[in-house]
């Protein structure tokens, strides 16, 4: 069961904006506004897996699914930043 299934299954009452193709990017939710929480370097990993050049991932990324403004539920996408 991937992080989406279990917010489904414990939050059932709970309305939750997706991002099409990236359930396994999901990392959360931020509580107060229910939207989801996607991890935007597992999201970047997706569509180089499906076949996308890293720039072209990338491109496709910043414009189309981080570009866009959906309502209020408009999920958040995550930078993990290693200082290490």
């Amino acid at each position: 069961m991937n992080q989406l299934e279990m917010i489904f299954e414990t939050y059932p009452d709970e309305t939750f904006l997706v991002a099409d193709g990236f359930d396994e990017a999901v990392i959360g939710f931020e509580a107060r506004s229910g939207r989801l929480i996607y991890s935007s370097n597992k999201c970047l990993e997706i569509l180089v897996e499906e076949g996308m050049s890293h720039e072209d991932a990338l491109e496709h990324f910043e414009y189309n699914v981080t570009g866009s403004y959906v309502g209020e539920k408009t999920p958040i996408f995550m930078e993990s930043v290693d200082f290490l």
